[in-house]
């Protein structure tokens, strides 16, 4: 329930991609309701993700970050680029569906 506002993470912005405007792009493309603002988002509380396909633009944070929503969905995630967590994150993957299915 409620918001939950994130703000003074401006810097987001100049990573190796726009990270507030590609997680709220991606947010809103499997079904959550999100507000972009210059320095940060917010998101609804007390929402399903629905599920669709998120373009991560090659950012291996957010590969992850939708991989891990897709768990949570009804339909199941998409990742564009998600081989991109390999960056920092070679055994994302494989650990990912080990603990999936514990």
């Amino acid at each position: 329930e409620g918001i939950t506002k994130v703000s003074g993470a401006g810097e987001l912005r100049v990573k190796e991609s726009d990270r507030i405007a590609l997680l709220v792009n991606g947010l809103r493309s499997v079904g959550v309701t999100a507000d972009e603002f210059e320095d940060g988002f917010s998101v609804r509380g007390n929402q399903s993700i629905i599920g669709g396909e998120v373009d991560t633009d090659g950012d291996h944070r957010l590969a992850m970050t939708f991989a891990i929503a897709g768990l949570a969905s009804k339909n199941g995630v998409t990742v564009r680029d998600a081989e991109s967590s390999s960056v920092s994150y070679p055994s994302f993957f494989s650990e990912l569906d080990t603990l999936s299915t514990n």
